[in-house]
């Protein structure tokens, strides 16, 4: 048996492309796993565990036939989706993960982030990230109506789409050195991030020797994911959708 790492789906009702080809990969490839980790931005924007629209409940009811059938199931919150909270996750039958969590993935190690908190270059995003991961922020939003959290989330997704249009390039991409120290900080050799969208491995020496950090891509043409089994190092595979 194996386990798989994905994020960046990005879920919505605009790209049901997305969604096509996720219930597919469930079907053909994660339902013969060990293991599924999701690190983050699965959706396009998560307002509440009280929010039920038919994309929704449609990739719940997957998940949690996925379960049922024995596969486990690992949910990391993203820059989109950090509301995810214990009530969805208790309804699909998976178990929300810290970010950065360390996994033993079959004798390795292995440190789990979602990615954003690595690119410390942007500083306007980091602070933004810290209101939005501020509990009292959050249970004040969650008590808003579900039409002005829908609301707001549009607006905080057209900011973010503007402010990123202006942007340099290396400035959304992760600090090399932040990249370090947060592996020597866990001491791990290996670590498994999505967020940038710029899916590769990277070799580069941590606590004094030779490490890989593998970063997930996106899935917005392609189905990207890890492999890695007890006897089988981790692979970052791509795949057209069907």
């Amino acid at each position: 048996m194996t386990t798989f790492f994905i994020s960046d789906l990005h879920l919505e009702e605009s790209r049901r492309d997305i969604t096509d080809a996720f219930l597919h990969f469930l079907k053909d490839k994660a339902a013969h796993t060990e293991a599924l980790y999701i690190l983050g931005d699965f959706f396009e924007a998560w307002i509440g565990d009280d929010e039920h629209t038919p994309l929704q409940d449609e990739i719940a009811t997957a998940l949690k036939s996925l379960t049922d059938a024995g596969v486990t199931l690992y949910l990391m919150h993203g820059n989109r989706d950090f509301l995810i909270g214990e009530d969805y996750c208790d309804r699909v039958g998976g178990t929300l993960l810290d970010d950065p969590t360390v996994v033993d993935l079959y004798g390795t190690p292995t440190l789990l982030m979602h990615g954003d908190s690595l690119c410390t270059a942007d500083v306007e995003y980091q602070k933004f990230r810290a209101n939005m991961r501020n509990p009292q922020w959050q249970a004040m939003f969650l008590k808003r109506p579900l039409a002005d959290r829908q609301l707001v989330a549009r607006q905080l997704r057209e900011m973010s789409m503007a402010k990123n249009q202006g942007k340099q390039e290396d400035i959304m991409d992760v600090t090399k050195d932040e990249v370090v120290r947060v592996m020597e900080e866990h001491g791990v050799q290996r670590l498994i991030h999505g967020h940038t969208h710029r899916p590769a491995v990277h070799d580069l020496e941590a606590n004094g020797e030779p490490a890989q950090r593998f970063v997930l891509g996106d899935w917005d043409t392609h189905v990207w994911w890890i492999e890695v089994g007890p006897e089988q190092a981790p692979e970052l595979k791509k795949e057209a959708f069907r």
